[in-house]
């Protein structure tokens, strides 16, 4: 028995359960939601530190295209220094013979997997290749070499002879390391001695074995309260049709740097019904990360979404307020990726009222959750868990393409 617990900015979820065969065998894992965070302040600090981190690399990176070499890139992981606000979510794996339980952070902007934050990697079954690893977060760093041995999700669910970073570096948020599930290509440049080649990730691994038909992650959340405990699903090598209505659509990947190091899109965004709907986002590229909280646009972009509606900023928390009259007009905020349009309704545009006190609001205020990214940011827009708890999100590292559809959740009016 594993769990994997999501510590999302407003909530933390629990994986429990036997995995589930759903569409071409993948293997899917139940989600329960919890309450997780106290203050905006804290939850403001994390997304601000991860988009930072989106854009920065070292003086030898290279930013123009997907295929650039990239030497030690800063990867967006989550802060230790924040807390209680630890933010992501955890798988609990069995490594090696006799097995050692390690707490791993999940990081869809990470390829490389490493232990030994807090535990001492002691299985004895495990080959050292002594290849040098590095990668370079945000906060902190990691360095070790590379080990080869097997991972169990279960006893049935194996990745064998898995490489993976071996070090001890002991981080004050609890995780014992990081489990990436980001694109291939987002390891470029952590192996000092070979910076252009990369090392397979968990679902490479489970692909090549043949344990799952396809090299894709499918992501099912639900729009949360303080007053409910919801669920959702993590599925490995498929979807599961039952979480989403309509077909996945899927786009691909973008060449443009630095948004092309993880899964990254091109998109433009309408505000209102119409095809004369006026335009908030021109073309251009982005990152779909489930690790950012709220849904952040280019400052030019944000500007033009903040006239729209008429929000205001709330100088005790830094949200675009709005009186109810004003959420009573507000109109769909529509997302031209790939050749669909994914429609976000005005009540996912807010914050959830029944969270209110957790930002210092009043019970009755409304928020939206549209922010602005830092002035130079280096990509334009960062869809985060606000927009992904209404739409299935698929990270298909096979195809290099991301896909979505409306959730089965989409059109609930529960914020």
């Amino acid at each position: 028995m594993f769990s994997v617990i999501f510590l999302f900015p407003l909530l933390a979820f629990s994986v429990t359960g036997l995995p589930v065969e759903v569409r071409d065998s993948p293997i899917t894992l139940p989600i329960t939601s919890r309450l997780a965070f106290s203050n905006i302040t804290d939850l403001l600090r994390h997304d601000e530190a991860r988009l930072a981190a989106f854009g920065e690399y070292s003086t030898h990176g290279r930013r123009d295209h997907d295929d650039a070499v990239y030497t030690h890139p800063k990867v967006p992981l989550f802060n230790a220094d924040f807390g209680n606000t630890f933010l992501g979510y955890t798988v609990e794996v069995s490594i090696g013979d006799p097995p050692v339980i390690y707490n791993l952070i999940i990081d869809s902007a990470s390829a490389i997997t490493w232990i030994g934050a807090n535990i001492p990697p002691i299985s004895g079954s495990g080959e050292d290749t002594s290849e040098r690893v590095e990668v370079n977060y945000h906060y902190g760093s990691f360095r070790g070499t590379i080990s080869k041995d097997d991972v169990y999700f279960t006893e049935k669910i194996v990745v064998r002879e898995m490489e993976f970073g071996l070090t001890f570096t002991p981080w004050r948020n609890g995780a014992d390391g990081v489990l990436g599930i980001g694109p291939t290509s987002s390891g470029l440049g952590a192996l000092p001695d070979s910076p252009q080649k990369t090392l397979p990730t968990i679902i490479d691994r489970l692909h090549q074995q043949g344990t799952i038909r396809r090299s894709v992650v499918g992501i099912s959340f639900e729009p949360t309260t303080a007053d409910t405990i919801n669920g959702g699903e993590l599925t490995f090598g498929g979807t599961n049709p039952k979480k989403y209505y309509k077909n996945i659509e899927y786009a691909d990947l973008t060449t443009t740097g630095p948004s092309s190091r993880y899964w990254g899109i091109n998109q433009k965004i309408s505000y209102g019904p119409g095809a004369r709907s006026p335009i908030i986002l021109e073309y251009t590229a982005g990152i779909v990360d489930c690790g950012t909280t709220f849904l952040y646009l280019a400052i030019d972009a944000y500007d033009r979404y903040k006239d729209a509606t008429g929000g205001v900023v709330n100088p005790a928390n830094g949200l675009l307020q709005i009186s109810l009259d004003q959420y009573n007009a507000l109109r769909n905020l529509n997302f031209h990726i790939g050749d669909y349009i994914y429609r976000l309704i005005p009540n996912a545009q807010i914050w959830p009222r029944s969270l209110n006190e957790n930002i210092g609001g009043g019970a009755d205020e409304i928020y939206l959750v549209v922010k602005a990214l830092e002035t130079g940011a280096e990509y334009d827009f960062i869809i985060g868990y606000v927009f992904l708890q209404r739409f299935y999100t698929v990270f298909d590292s096979g195809r290099k393409q991301v896909g979505l559809a409306p959730n089965i959740f989409n059109q609930r009016k529960s914020n």
